[in-house]
């Protein structure tokens, strides 16, 4: 059974603070019903609405919000000619350096041997101390048999101190073995424009879209790679808290950036091996005599290598040189997709503009 208040009677209190009612009042029972809903009232046109709600796991909310999104064009790229290793723990093993020993398993394998071995010994000093203090309280006790068991007692001490306390048979060693690790064949680089023409608010809805974009690519692809990149006049490769919050500023000269990516790829990630992709945030504005620069970079070294570059502009009046330079890229490469972001709102618009999935 359930018990619940029902919706009649009468009942008095004190209300503190009271400056709504005055005696005499009688204020509206609230509803009491647990199952009852929240929805309108009857009405006699047979319309009406129903209360209905729902929750949602973080996994099934992104699995939405990124719903026919997709790196492009990523394909398999020497799969057979590709063999990593990693080193992975593999138990305990009775032969190892001293390096590995493993303490915390030698130890219990040596109480384990101390225990078995002494055992006996210890059973059987127990029962020959209680036949000795036996025969001593015995007003005729024998001296011969005081003798023996005497000397017996002393034996089996000595035979249970004779026992180590570790030997070498205890000892465990840390097993490691290498086994086949998947390859990771994606990476994307993440640049982004910290240069003094980028206010705080340009800055908010960058770190914004490549916020999303790390979610996007660590729910979708657990072997891709992120390298973070930041500029002003020159350009670093950062972790990703330095990438997200460091405040550093200064001038703006995009080539730097660019320099560095082409430098990274030709370092770490072949072509013939990866699939390269590039996301840029800026302002677009940039050192006037930089975005020749900048275009023949693109044209010439970088888009070659890529399968992918998207630039967002974050100007929410006219564009900049950059956006000019770009344009000429985008009309040359199909891989190259560019979009102007003016505020927030825009952020997810665009973010699935870019990354939509392309169908056959």
């Amino acid at each position: 059974p359930r018990f619940t208040r029902g919706q009649g009677g009468l009942v008095e209190r004190v209300l503190p603070g009271n400056d709504m009612f005055i005696e005499g009042d009688q204020i509206k029972r609230p509803n009491q019903n647990p199952e009852a809903g929240h929805g309108d009232n009857s009405s006699d046109s047979g319309e009406g609405t129903d209360d209905f709600s729902f929750e949602l796991s973080r996994e099934e909310f992104l699995d939405l919000y990124f719903d026919e999104l997709e790196l492009p064009d990523l394909i398999k790229k020497e799969l057979a000619q590709i063999n990593t290793f990693k080193t992975i723990r593999a138990g305990v093993t009775t032969s190892g350096i001293p390096s590995n020993i493993n303490i915390l398993r030698s130890m219990r394998q040596a109480t384990g041997r101390r225990t078995a071995l002494t055992s006996p010994y210890k059973r059987e000093l127990h029962e020959t101390e209680e036949a000795l203090a036996a025969l001593l309280s015995n007003p005729t006790k024998d001296s011969v048999e005081r003798t023996r068991l005497e000397e017996r007692i002393l034996y089996l001490k000595k035979k249970i101190t004779s026992i180590p306390f570790i030997d070498t048979l205890d000892l465990r060693y840390n097993n490691r073995v290498r086994v086949p690790a998947p390859s990771t064949h994606a990476v994307m680089f993440c640049i982004m424009d910290v240069s003094g023409s980028m206010d705080e608010a340009k800055k908010e809805i960058a770190k914004r879209f490549f916020i999303l974009l790390y979610l996007f690519l660590t729910k979708n692809y657990q072997k891709i790679e992120l390298v973070f990149i930041r500029h002003h006049t020159s350009a670093k490769e950062v972790n990703e808290d330095d990438f997200f919050y460091s405040r550093e500023t200064g001038g703006t000269v995009v080539s730097s950036a660019l320099e560095l990516l082409h430098q990274i790829i030709n370092k770490r990630y072949h072509p013939k091996a990866w699939n390269i992709y590039v996301a840029q945030a800026s302002d677009g504005d940039n050192w006037n005599a930089d975005s020749p620069y900048c275009l023949e970079l693109l044209q010439n070294k970088i888009m070659p290598l890529l399968q992918y570059f998207a630039y967002i502009e974050i100007m929410p009046r006219h564009h900049q040189s950059l956006w000019e330079v770009y344009l000429q890229i985008a009309q040359q490469y199909p891989q190259f997709a560019m979009e102007n972001i003016d505020s927030v709102a825009d952020i997810y618009p665009v973010f699935r503009a870019l990354f939509k999935r392309k169908t056959a």
